[in-house]
């Protein structure tokens, strides 16, 4: 007679499967929460809210216009919205790089992204944070924090229509204390550019830098 205890392992772990299966969230204007240690596939709503709950893993998360908060230590591949904004607690990984378009981006302490961050006109804000790729906006501000690593550079490109004009204030560009940019600052519309005492960064086209050597930069 053949052992059963192989048998009923085998039996619990097929029924088990869809279980352990990534599972995919689709919503139109409801909320979608992945939960604190859980493993998911695509997180997609159009109006609703995503809250990712510390640990929690997914493949990629998208809304049209809901927000997506991360807490802490979640993990997922690339981020994107339209007009939401999303907002990572520390030690936040999104391995494929974030996207908006109009929503604000902010990563706290520990926060890693490997990739670009892209925006139209959305505000960057990071805070000792980890970013392989580089940073690209139209008219939003951005602010590498205290701490913070940009791997690639930074860019702010001229309107759709190819014009540098101002439309409205120029963008406000802070690179804080001890914060890196080892690419080039191309800058093809005026912005405001301080760097701080601290602070190391590449190659700047386009503006010229304000020094600054207080824990934040002077207002406009």
């Amino acid at each position: 007679m053949k052992p059963i205890r192989p048998i009923l392992l085998l039996t619990l772990a097929l029924a088990a499967a869809p279980a352990l299966a990534q599972q995919d969230l689709d919503e139109i204007s409801k909320d979608i929460v992945a939960r604190a240690g859980q493993t998911y596939g695509n997180l997609d709503t159009i109006s609703g809210d995503i809250h990712i709950e510390a640990r929690a893993s997914t493949r990629t998360v998208n809304t049209v216009s809901g927000d997506i908060e991360l807490a802490e230590g979640a993990t997922t591949g690339r981020i994107e919205t339209v007009s939401g904004d999303i907002q990572a607690a520390g030690k936040v990984t999104a391995g494929k790089g974030v996207g908006t378009v109009s929503g604000d981006i902010y990563f706290d302490r520990g926060g890693r992204i490997g990739g670009d961050i892209e925006t139209v006109s959305g505000d960057v804000g990071l805070v000792a944070t980890e970013v392989s790729g580089g940073i690209e906006t139209v008219s939003g501000d951005i602010t590498v924090g205290i701490g913070s690593h940009v791997r690639g550079g930074i860019k702010i490109e001229k309107n759709e229509n190819g014009s540098s004009m101002n439309w409205g204030r120029p963008p406000r560009i802070v690179v804080g204390p001890n914060a890196v940019v080892d690419g080039p600052m191309v800058f093809e519309r005026p912005v405001v550019l301080y760097v701080h005492r601290t602070a190391k960064i590449g190659r700047v086209s386009g503006a010229t830098a304000k020094t600054f050597d207080t824990p934040t930069a002077p207002k406009d």
